[in-house]
């Protein structure tokens, strides 16, 4: 009778073991997605947003070269003292903003560690976690894991995909804690301007809400210069700005991010990064730190003036096979509306791969609003990129002739 007791109260599977957080966390929508390209030949990718660039040779060489000196031992748990000051530099000669490479400033093992040590740090259970949508598809299922809510906040095509105040006003309640930004807009290649950004500076304030402003994509952005939050009267102390080296520098695989933002924020960062991966490795650190040389600032440059040309073509080639696409003027996607063909997100997303060989992720994976769109990443080549719109022109005719 104990041993059948024993027996019955056993786990069935390895799944009972597992927290019902974990448990309740979905796969990322586009890596499943792009579980399916593998099995095809002859696929044009626009789907996973990292640069075709290499990474510079003189920034690889640095790595290299750290190496051969022997370095290969832990850091300060924030990050080389000399790299932090670079960032604290670079930002304020480029952003405007102005942080203390003493306590101000934490390197991180990607843009995607620091905003989930942030929300570890910030986030009391049940707090309400606001998410302008659609956005990058990670923010949400960190906020759950850290016991927070994810609560969205649509925007429109129409509106260029900027954040209303009246949209953040109407999302916040009592609950209400933090507000994460992006912009430029993955997925959608939306900016924020000076004058975008003060309305919501008084949301926030009159709010009481601290925000994490992920600004990944700062560099790239054409026609006009990024403006970061932080450096909007007032927003500084209450602004966590997240940014790294993987998009604009071309380091997407060096896993090189960092932190900028008050002292308490930081240190309280610092301590769930000191008992989890201890600090960035040494060698990807350094070369951070020749990336951001000018010789380094004049490869990122060049390279942006690449992803504008591209931007040009794709968004002229969606607008010409008849598929509305806003001006993406951050990033390197374009987020064209597929709502004229009949077929969801997904339905047009599976579809091109299938009969056209070309992949995009369908824009429902991003959250609210996203239904409707595909991303479609333009960091590929011109050659590719042409092909992948001749492809996309046929399918949507044919769909069209029915």
């Amino acid at each position: 009778m104990i041993k059948d007791e024993v027996t019955s109260n056993h786990r069935q599977s390895m799944a009972d073991y597992l927290s019902p957080l974990a448990r309740s966390i979905k796969p990322s929508g586009i890596r499943r997605f792009f579980d399916l390209v593998s099995t095809r030949k002859d696929v044009i990718t626009l789907g996973v947003g990292e640069p075709d660039f290499v990474t510079p040779w003189h920034v690889r060489d640095a790595a290299v070269y750290a190496l051969e000196k022997g370095k290969t031992q832990y850091t300060s748990n924030a990050g080389m003292p000399e790299l932090r000051e670079a960032i604290g530099q670079y930002l304020n000669d480029s952003f405007a903003v102005s942080y203390n490479p003493a306590n101000e400033v934490l390197v991180t093992v990607g843009g995607s560690e620091a905003i989930d040590l942030a929300l570890r740090a910030l986030i009391s259970p049940g707090d309400e976690i606001l998410i302008p949508e659609p956005c990058y598809i990670s923010y949400s299922p960190i906020t759950t894991l850290s016991g927070g809510k994810a609560v969205g906040i649509e925007t429109f095509a129409k509106d260029n995909f900027k954040l209303k105040a009246e949209s953040l006003r109407a999302a916040i309640t009592p609950k209400s804690k933090v507000l994460i930004l992006c912009y430029p807009s993955n997925p959608t290649g939306g900016i924020m301007t000076y004058e975008d950004w003060l309305p919501i500076a008084k949301v926030v304030e009159e709010n009481d809400l601290i925000v994490i402003s992920d600004e990944i994509y700062a560099e790239l952005t054409y026609g006009s210069k990024h403006v970061s939050f932080a450096s909007i009267p007032g927003m500084k102390d209450r602004t966590l700005l997240v940014s790294g080296f993987s998009k604009a520098f071309a380091m997407t695989g060096w896993r090189m991010g960092y932190a900028c933002g008050h002292q308490d924020l930081i240190g309280a960062m610092l301590k769930i990064h000191q008992y989890t991966v201890m600090c960035a490795p040494i060698m990807a650190q350094y070369a951070a730190l020749e990336a951001l040389t000018p010789h380094g600032l004049e490869e990122k440059d060049r390279m942006m003036e690449s992803y504008n040309q591209r931007r040009r073509l794709v968004v002229k080639g969606f607008r010409q096979i008849g598929l509305e696409c806003h001006e993406p003027e951050g990033a390197f996607y374009a987020f064209p509306s597929i709502t004229s063909t009949g077929l969801t997100s997904e339905q047009f997303a599976q579809r091109l791969l299938e009969e056209g060989n070309v992949a995009a992720v369908p824009g429902d994976v991003f959250g609210l609003g996203g239904e409707g769109h595909l991303r479609c990443s333009y960091a590929t080549s011109v050659a590719q990129l042409t092909e992948a719109l001749d492809r996309i022109g046929q399918f949507v005719h044919k769909l069209k002739q029915g």
